[in-house]
């Protein structure tokens, strides 16, 4: 589709109503081969821009890497440095130990998927690299300006039955990745998002029981309304409740 026709042409429906997408949005890291229209990417980035930010800034940038020789160069560093960051946490996480010895076990089936995701990463339809342009000193803050959109993405993605998922990869290989697209030294490139068709499906998610994770009135007193909706279900991932 060109410029002038997507110029013309309305953001299409919706496949999932806004709650159904924020409950049941997961991380996907398995993507059919198929590539993604420029309609697609086009409604995609478009709710990614309507994201907040402070001041209503808007310093968030993207560069977004299909196809063309960047694109190719581009997703072969970050695929490396995947690939090199995952062998450590999967060695200093003791991912092939215990439970992870049993090939059906929840643990050793994250390790398959991960590892068949750094495997792959230099194939993905999509690679987008998220940006903050900074406009003062680095600080603890500044997330705040550049993660919703990223948040948006995904959502977006899935509101059109695509997917995602954000991880850091990049920072391994980012002097060279800079060097490549012509990133300026005080923009930060936030994250790396792949996207793609999903090989798999989306939620609902699992996390762990409202009343661990949201209080009332002061530090660790549970929330009276923190019920969770009945059929939800839980994971014990994460620091153990104390």
């Amino acid at each position: 589709m060109s410029a002038e026709e997507l110029a013309t042409t309305p953001l299409p429906a919706d496949t999932v109503g806004l709650l159904e997408g924020l409950t049941s949005t997961r991380a996907i890291r398995r993507y059919h081969a198929e590539p993604v229209p420029a309609g697609a990417l086009r409604t995609i980035m478009f709710a990614a821009t309507r994201a907040p930010s402070g001041s209503n800034r808007q310093p968030f940038r993207f560069i977004v890497l299909t196809d063309g020789p960047n694109a190719a160069a581009a997703k072969s560093l970050i695929a490396d440095g995947a690939r090199r960051m995952w062998g450590l946490k999967r060695q200093n996480d003791g991912y092939d130990g215990g439970s992870g010895a049993q090939a059906d076990s929840p643990k050793a089936r994250m390790a398959a998927t991960m590892q068949r995701y750094v495997e792959d990463i230099a194939s993905v339809p999509v690679l987008i690299l998220p940006c903050l342009v900074r406009y003062r000193a680095a600080n603890e803050l500044e997330g705040a300006s550049i993660y919703p959109a990223c948040q948006n993405l995904l959502l977006a993605a899935r509101a059109i039955g695509y997917g995602g998922v954000l991880t850091g990869w990049h920072s391994v290989v980012e002097a060279e990745l800079r060097a490549l697209l012509a990133i300026p030294a005080e923009v930060l490139i936030a994250a790396t998002i792949t996207l793609g068709r999903p090989q798999g499906h989306h939620g609902p998610v699992r996390r762990r029981p409202m009343d661990e994770l949201i209080y009332e009135e002061s530090w660790a007193r549970p929330a009276s309304f923190a019920v969770d909706p009945p059929g939800t279900r839980f994971t014990s991932a994460g620091p153990p409740k104390r």
